[in-house]
């Protein structure tokens, strides 16, 4: 099997396999006081120490929960319940995640106003952000790296005008493919709030985690027994929250060595797929190497995927396709329809090598090849 959709999600890596076993068996709850219990709740803050320590910030300013889209919608409606009744203005890329833009399209039924920045020539401008800000906006809401593409949007920059205009204005990013892969530290993006995901860093499904900013208060949006220092109830998943944290400790030290080597895997893809008839890579030059989207016209992404699948190996569509609907990212940066609808995305990790990309360009022409001759 080859295994290229590390952006959909990744395999558990043997550390964080064995913290979760770990406390599958030591099943404590963390809110009890008695020795199991305590057990639970040193895991916890372990793991919440690790992700503070590689973000450069404060254990009390991370927040477990369920996945990403949760802590994305936790921001977006804790921001819209705070300042909703004072103002109703928010500013995003209109290249988000669904987890940012559905949220964002509900505030809208409630009567708020979203500005959706659009990418010039596939380039995102951080004045356009600022230029959008008003005295009306609350929020500016912007993913560090794009899911389909790749490209990596100029948060720090956007994210330091706004404070400049206005430092009342929160700041939220969406880091899920960025996180591990780039040294993001809590001061330097400048942002207020954090979202990230577990299982896109080597750790399981079901957990996620949300930073927010020491001096920034938000509404709860869930209630009960007060975990999470009351912000987010719910019985802690102690045995997802100790794989995420092994995960993060095993990652963090090799962030620098990993990009270097998934990105000589990534020109290598780019070179190889260029060389294909009809090849058009969609994914810019200084964008993420991690994620390569590229299109051989006139082949469907579809019958792609399942021509490389007959040979165990996994990508995914980069059009995001859903009953004959394009992908709105692949509109947005102006990739023209007859290679939108050809689309296909490789998510690297470092774990891939050079064979792995030499098989895929391989099952790539010879699926051009068969399937020219069914035409």
């Amino acid at each position: 099997m080859i295994y290229l959709d590390n952006a959909a999600t990744t395999e558990p890596c043997a550390e964080s396999v064995k913290a979760c076993s770990e406390y599958f068996r030591e099943f404590g709850n963390p809110s009890s006081l008695h020795e199991m219990g305590v057990s639970a709740a040193n895991a916890v803050a372990a793991a919440r120490k690790s992700i503070a320590t590689a973000l450069k910030a404060d254990v009390n300013e991370i927040y477990f929960t369920s996945c990403a889209t949760e802590s994305n919608n936790t921001a977006i409606f804790g921001a819209a319940k705070k300042f909703g009744k004072r103002k109703k203005t928010i500013v995003t890329s209109a290249v988000e995640h669904p987890s940012v833009k559905e949220p964002l399209k509900e505030l809208e039924k409630q009567g708020f106003n979203v500005v959706r920045i659009m990418p010039k020539d596939g380039v995102f401008y951080a004045e356009d952000f600022v230029n959008a800000v008003d005295d009306d906006t609350f929020l500016v809401t912007c993913m560090y790296c794009n899911n389909e593409l790749g490209t990596v949007l100029p948060v720090e920059q956007i994210f330091k005008a706004v404070k400049h205009k206005n430092k009342q204005i929160l700041t939220h990013c969406d880091i899920v493919q960025g996180f591990m892969k780039y040294p993001i530290k809590v001061k330097t993006l400048g942002a207020d709030m954090l979202s990230m995901s577990a299982h896109k860093v080597n750790a399981f499904k079901g957990i996620g985690a949300l930073y927010i900013n020491s001096s920034v208060h938000i509404p709860s949006l869930i209630f009960g027994g007060g975990q999470e220092r009351g912000f987010r109830s719910g019985t802690e998943s102690v045995p997802l929250i100790a794989s995420f944290g092994a995960a993060v400790d095993k990652l963090a030290p090799t962030i620098s060595r990993r990009f270097e080597q998934v990105g000589i895997l990534a020109d290598l893809l780019r070179n190889e797929i260029a060389a294909l008839p009809d090849s058009r890579i969609n994914s810019p030059e200084n964008g993420s190497p991690y994620i390569v989207s590229f299109s051989l016209k006139g082949y469907r992404s579809e019958i792609l995927l399942h021509k490389l699948e007959e040979r165990e190996i996994y990508v995914s569509s980069g059009s995001a396709c859903s009953k004959g609907k394009k992908s709105s990212v692949l509109t947005a940066f102006g990739i023209p329809d007859e290679y939108a609808d050809s689309t296909l995305r490789v998510s690297l990790s470092a774990e891939n090598t050079r064979e792995d990309i030499l098989s895929l360009v391989s099952a790539l022409k010879d699926a051009q090849k068969e399937l020219l001759k069914s035409n």
